[in-house]
């Protein structure tokens, strides 16, 4: 008796499943955030904090650059973003330098974010504008 109802629940579930138009396997796929480094000035205007004369971003990880290696890479460019995930990080420490920021890129009109996954200073004051 058990089984049939088993089988019962089991064929009613299905039947909704098809009946409501759900396909488990036609879901839209999801789009990943993509990880990408961007070097800049560190900014705060007001409570926000921003990356100004910043390069274009670069696909990357979420890592930063290992301890003792220098960065080789371009260190300002024309670009703004706005930082959010900024609690974990001491950037009042770092206002005003040059910095590398690891980030999860969310693309937006009229300013980009960076979501931070770490932030490593790369000189101590901003290149001239």
């Amino acid at each position: 008796m058990s089984g049939q109802i088993t089988g019962m629940v089991v064929s009613v579930s299905l039947a909704w499943v098809v009946a409501s138009g759900v396909s488990l396997a036609a879901q839209a796929p999801v789009e990943k955030v993509p990880i990408v480094a961007v070097a800049g000035c560190l900014a705060q205007e007001g409570d926000r904090w921003l990356l100004t004369s910043a390069t274009e971003p670069e696909p990357s990880i979420a890592n930063g650059p290992p301890a003792g290696r220098p960065y080789k890479g371009p260190t300002s460019g024309k670009n703004t973003f706005h930082l959010i995930g900024v609690s974990e990080y001491n950037l009042p420490s770092h206002k005003g330098h040059t910095v590398l920021v690891k980030a999860l890129f969310i693309k937006a009109e009229p300013v980009s974010r960076l979501n931070i996954t770490s932030v490593t200073m790369i000189a101590e004051t901003c290149p001239p504008k």
